[in-house]
């Protein structure tokens, strides 16, 4: 479970996104990141019970993305993210791909998965098996109950034009004009910092699990 404090400082970092803020509260840092670990190191050995591509080796450690924000090439130049970021990587220790992934922050907290912007040659194997077996697709997200988890899956990123090699007219244009395949559940701040949090995590992993392995099989 993720701890009261953990939130409470992700709240003060908003008011307070600047070095020497953040030297002058390491320790608040180091006690909230350690908070996330040990979460996700719950959460990593009852998802390999539901989805075994999710190594129970996985570092926790090398799980929770980095809280230093790349400011190089963005307007923002805030030094620090206002989130813990875990990715639970379905394919070794990869970050990245087909995962689940994990966000918390203070009332934006969130459960997702599939594959988020897939490169270019995994792009193009997933718009293949979608062509060839859409309907073992659509059976998963147009479940009605899935729906109610994660909404309208074509709903998200799409181009503006057909992709090359598809016709318009096609009955999955749909889904084929989707440049991500991911799904995202809301969680709210009472759920994280519940004793069963990581077996609600675990659950709506479940939930997307199907997914990922239609997007797993397209790529292999």
């Amino acid at each position: 479970m993720i701890e009261s404090q953990t939130l409470d400082f992700l709240k003060e970092l908003v008011e307070n996104n600047n070095r020497e803020w953040f030297q002058a509260n390491k320790d608040k840092y180091d006690k909230a990141r350690a908070n996330v670990i040990e979460l996700a190191a719950a959460v990593i050995a009852k998802l390999h019970k539901v989805d075994p591509s999710v190594s129970a080796d996985l570092d926790p450690k090398k799980c929770v993305m980095r809280i230093y924000r790349d400011i190089r090439f963005s307007k923002n130049k805030t030094p620090y993210k206002n989130n813990f970021g875990v990715s639970l990587p379905t394919q070794g220790s990869k970050l990245g791909g087909v995962e689940y992934y994990l966000q918390i922050q203070p009332g934006k907290s969130f459960i997702a998965g599939g594959y988020w912007m897939p490169e270019a040659e995994h792009l193009k194997a997933i718009r293949q098996e979608i062509d060839y077996n859409a309907a073992d697709l659509k059976k998963i997200v147009d479940e009605k109950e899935f729906v109610s988890l994660f909404g309208e899956f074509r709903k998200q990123d799409q181009l503006k034009t057909t992709p090359k090699g598809y016709d318009a007219d096609n009955e999955n244009i749909d889904l084929l004009r989707l440049k991500s395949f991911i799904v995202v559940h809301q969680l709210k701040d009472k759920e994280i910092t519940s004793a069963k949090a990581a077996d609600e995590i675990v659950d709506m992993c479940s939930r997307i699990y199907p997914l990922n392995v239609f997007l797993k099989n397209a790529i292999a």
